[in-house]
């Protein structure tokens, strides 16, 4: 259980970091080609693991964590890394946050499931805090389309769960490895965007100078982060570990200077509201 919470937070420290390298990047190419390459990249590391998947044997679960790897990976990202652009790392991971309060709502409506007055204290707070986010971006000069970017990351939100749900669901009826399950997600995120990519499995006009900056945040953003996920689903409840997970509004607090950004009340505020309703609703 230890190792489950240590992998939740090693984590959101690296998506938070990789966050910030993905939004530094936003101007060298569209949020679905951006997806395309950091998903065809972290597929050349992973390709090891894909020739040691027993296909005929674990069929059915391999075809739910390539359903996973479409909805989670290639809708979900995408929509993130849109949100991203427009948004900026630390008010785009907060929005993200919602995503344990969804699915201690969805266990309401769809399972039957029974929920802790705190958890709706909870879901009360990280409100608050998309609030926050949604007027600091109205005041900030430096933030365009802040309605559709906080569609976008809410759609991530929405799509991220669904991919999380299907891939719990075989690392804990199935032989597969954490490993495993992330080739094979990944490959099913790449699957899913060839048709969007048209082609183009890189970005034009991408400069030499920023490609270390591509493969350091697919490493560490897609790479190690889908891996520490997958290992805090085989340890973990879902809830559980996204709750831990969610700490990354937090982390990013400490980006908004690299990115150009003052660092303002609003932000510090939602970031700690998100955590503790969180913490509440799923903990």
């Amino acid at each position: 259980m230890f190792i489950g919470h240590q992998a939740a937070l090693a984590a959101a420290m690296a998506w938070t970091t990789a966050s910030a390298l993905w939004r530094s990047l936003s101007q060298f190419g569209t949020a679905i080609e951006l997806n395309g390459l950091k998903n065809g990249l972290a597929l050349l590391f992973f390709l090891p693991f894909l020739f040691t998947l027993p296909w005929t044997d674990q069929i059915g679960a391999i075809v739910v964590l390539l359903l996973s790897g479409v909805i989670g990976i290639a809708a979900g990202d995408s929509f993130y890394l849109g949100g991203l652009r427009r948004l900026g790392t630390q008010r785009a991971l907060t929005v993200e946050a919602i995503g344990p309060v969804l699915a201690s709502m969805g266990g309401v409506l769809m399972m039957g499931d029974t929920v802790r007055p705190a958890s709706w204290a909870g879901a009360l707070l990280v409100s608050c805090a998309v609030v926050l986010v949604a007027q600091q971006s109205k005041v900030s000069s430096a933030t365009n389309g802040t309605a559709f970017g906080l569609l976008l990351c809410v759609l991530a939100v929405m799509c991220g769960l669904s991919g999380a749900f299907l891939s719990r669901h075989v690392l804990i009826t199935s032989s597969l490895s954490p490993m495993q399950t992330a080739a094979i997600r990944l490959l099913g995120g790449w699957l899913g965007l060839l048709p969007l990519l048209r082609g183009r499995l890189c970005p034009k006009h991408l400069p030499k100078g920023v490609v270390a900056k591509v493969v350091l945040a697919t490493l560490l953003g897609t790479n190690l982060g889908i891996v520490l996920q997958q290992i805090v689903f085989q340890i973990l409840p879902v809830g559980q570990g996204i709750t831990l997970m969610s700490t990354a509004p937090v982390m990013a607090l400490f980006l908004h200077r690299l990115e150009g950004e003052s660092l303002q009340w609003q932000g510090v505020v939602a970031g700690l509201l998100a955590v503790s309703g969180v913490g509440l609703s799923s903990l």
